[in-house]
């Protein structure tokens, strides 16, 4: 994984900077005229002499200064009027706001898999044996992985292998929309995905299943009270109320039903997702181009550890289609690697994988007590 240093703010440059320029917002989520963009790169900002980064980052936003002096990243939307807002164009520090553009952008070793340097090409070799390490990484140092999937991650048969993610520790948070939890409990209901078996065939009145098992829910209440009366016995929902993983479903304007733990409101539920992107350590985005792009814009392009130090913020698309991973790096997710397979090949290859990691670590860890206890 990559790391970076803090820029030298000793340097010239940095010292002979003015503060950063703060302006009144002019009304209640309205911001001033020129207004500093934020990106999800490391940003630090001149504030009363001292360089210092903003609070929660992510782009497409602003940066506040509060009453207490301590600088926020807000989305315009949550201004009050008279909240200061840094204005200024400029990245390069000149006018007290410095944005770390290169700070991953080190030099690369060839063959390497290396964020932020890959292209996104299905002829590209996956390397499945570092994603697992940095996913076994993450539950070791108590990380917040994010997972992010579409429906194609059910319909393909990898919800076991989902299921299985969450039940071993590997998922902090899970986003969705309505259509993969719905599936998912179809599947565990009627063991059909809207009205297909597991071999593929369609059956008779399967059209209506997903209704029905969205019915069910709805009369139970909740997906956790569902699960708690039996009507749900396995799968994605099922492991993430067991196993207290967090998730949120966000609904669209196609939505069947929707079932009730959906979020209908668009800007609650970007609410919702924001506060696991907040805390994301890795996010993993599978088969979802809208709600791949819109935690993209959520993140930022890095993980600040408890020593202050900052990591890169491993973050996977895949996507059976090249397009979706790259418009989401051209959407500004650059430190997104893509992966151009099928939820379902990867779902299985990475869970092998990582299952082999486990393995390898666990015959090390036995090796190095029966050495000490000789």
């Amino acid at each position: 994984m990559s790391t970076f240093n803090h820029p030298d703010f000793g340097a010239e440059k940095f010292s002979r900077a003015p503060d950063a320029r703060f302006v009144p917002a002019p009304a209640d989520g309205v911001l001033p005229e020129d207004f500093f963009s934020t990106t999800n790169l490391p940003t630090y900002v001149k504030v009363k002499g001292k360089w210092v980064m903003p609070r929660e980052p992510r782009m497409d936003s602003a940066l506040v200064l509060d009453r207490d002096g301590v600088l926020w990243i807000r989305e315009g939307r949550r201004l009050s009027k008279g909240d200061l807002v840094a204005v200024g164009h400029e990245e390069d520090g000149s006018t007290g706001i410095y944005v770390h553009a290169s700070a991953f952008l080190g030099d690369a070793v060839e063959g390497e898999f290396k964020f932020m340097t890959s292209e996104v090409s299905r002829e590209k070799p996956i390397d499945y044996a570092l994603m697992a390490r940095i996913l076994v990484e993450e539950r070791e140092r108590g990380g917040y992985p994010v997972w992010v999937a579409g429906p194609a991650l059910v319909h393909s048969r990898a919800r076991n292998d989902m299921a299985w993610f969450i039940e071993n520790g590997f998922v902090g948070a899970m986003l969705a929309g309505n259509a993969v939890a719905v599936h998912d409990i179809e599947a565990s209901i009627f063991r059909t995905t809207l009205g297909m078996t597991a071999t593929g065939e369609a059956t008779s009145g399967g059209h209506g299943l997903h209704m029905r098992a969205i019915n069910k829910v709805r009369a139970a209440g909740s997906i956790a009270n569902a699960v708690e009366q039996g009507i749900i016995t396995d799968g994605i929902m099922y492991a993430c109320v067991k196993h207290d993983v967090p998730f949120v479903l966000t609904g669209s304007i196609r939505d069947d039903g929707p079932l009730p733990d959906v979020i209908t409101d668009a800007l609650a539920a970007q609410d919702a997702m924001r506060a696991h992107t907040m805390k994301a350590t890795m996010a993993i985005l599978i088969a979802t181009a809208l709600h791949a792009i819109a935690t993209g814009n959520m993140l930022p392009a890095f993980v600040t550890e408890k020593d202050g130090s900052l990591r890169e913020l491993a973050t996977i698309c895949v996507d059976s289609s090249e397009f979706v991973v790259s418009k989401l790096k051209d959407r500004g997710t650059h430190q997104a690697f893509g992966v151009v397979t099928n939820a379902q090949d990867f779902m299985h290859i990475l869970r092998l994988y990582v299952e082999r990691e486990l393995g390898t670590r666990s015959s090390l860890g036995q090796g190095r007590a029966a050495a000490a206890a000789r």
